[in-house]
């Protein structure tokens, strides 16, 4: 049994990291979040001491250290420009560290991180849980099957409503979030270049507040891509049925279905780390080189 520490305990995405640790048999000792909105912890680990100071979380982690209790990992779940700072908390107390997406905000902060890697002997880890989607590793099957000289035509349309607290939270600062293809985009960024390979040109035609569209020419595709938090981006159709969120890939004019599945991606992703596998920092750099660009309009 490995012992974790969590740093964001209060955010929408921690419980899909509270159950990854729960689902791989391992233990919570301590959780930090200056909210202290986090009985969600009573459903997985509720005797995980819990600090909403970084100072006092800090203190007790090297206490527990010179108690003898070992930190194996420290899943990092902040806002996106803290995960280097607390990252680097990690790796100095000796842990392994997995963050959630996007891992740094641009490549120059893996370059750093990498360094510290090298100095503590422990490795950063980030999740891409796309890449474990049964449907996503079917179609990079198809794409390497195919006549190397053919290019694929994709469309990518990610709709995912967002009321008015979005842009007073952090989310909506883009030196805090990265803007939104940073924050909402990274994933589908880092899974289109793993299908189709690297990019050779990238047009931006807005990148604002709300949403965000432009152009990717990939080693095997081109790729028109559209983000939006606003609701009145999603279709007719969709909002008919209810729905607040479309998200839309079409292959060559084919829709490419992958909405199920994603229930245990990021339990598998811990698996795989504690398996000796996992996804490194290199494996990320890409993805994060193309959101940083789309920010700075760079092509």
């Amino acid at each position: 049994m490995k012992n974790f520490a969590l740093i964001g305990a209060a955010g929408y995405i921690a419980p899909r990291h509270l159950k990854a640790i729960k689902d791989t048999g391992n233990n919570l000792v301590a959780a930090l979040d200056p909210s202290d909105s986090v009985g969600i912890l009573d459903s997985y680990f509720p005797n995980a001491d819990f600090f909403v100071e970084f100072e006092r979380f800090d203190r007790h982690i090297e206490k527990l250290k010179r108690q003898g209790t070992k930190l194996d990992f420290v899943s990092v779940c902040s806002p996106n420009y803290l995960h280097d700072a607390h990252i680097r908390f990690g790796l100095r107390h000796g842990a392994d560290v997995i963050c959630e997406k996007p891992v740094v905000l641009n490549p120059w902060n893996i370059d750093a991180l990498m360094e510290i890697e090298r100095e503590t002997g422990r490795h950063v880890y980030t999740i891409l849980q796309l890449r474990l989607h049964p449907s996503v590793i079917a179609l990079k099957e198809m794409v390497a099957a195919a006549d190397k000289d053919k290019r694929f035509k994709v469309q990518l349309s990610y709709i995912t409503s967002r009321g008015h607290w979005y842009q007073i939270s952090w989310k909506g600062d883009v030196n805090k979030s990265g803007g939104i293809a940073t924050n909402v985009g990274v994933h589908f960024f880092d899974m289109l270049t793993w299908v189709f390979g690297d990019v050779s040109e990238s047009i931006v035609e807005y990148h604002i507040a709300d949403k965000a569209a432009g152009h990717l020419k990939l080693e095997r595709a081109d790729v028109d891509w559209l983000l939006s938090i606003d609701g009145k981006d999603v279709p007719a159709d969709a909002k008919a049925a209810g729905k607040p969120t479309f998200r839309s890939i079409l292959i060559d004019d084919d829709s490419f279905e992958f909405s199920d599945g994603f229930t245990d991606l990021h339990s598998q992703c811990y698996r795989d780390v504690l398996e000796g596998r996992g996804f490194l920092l290199p494996e990320c750099s890409r993805a994060i080189e193309i959101v940083s660009n789309i920010r700075k309009g760079v092509g």
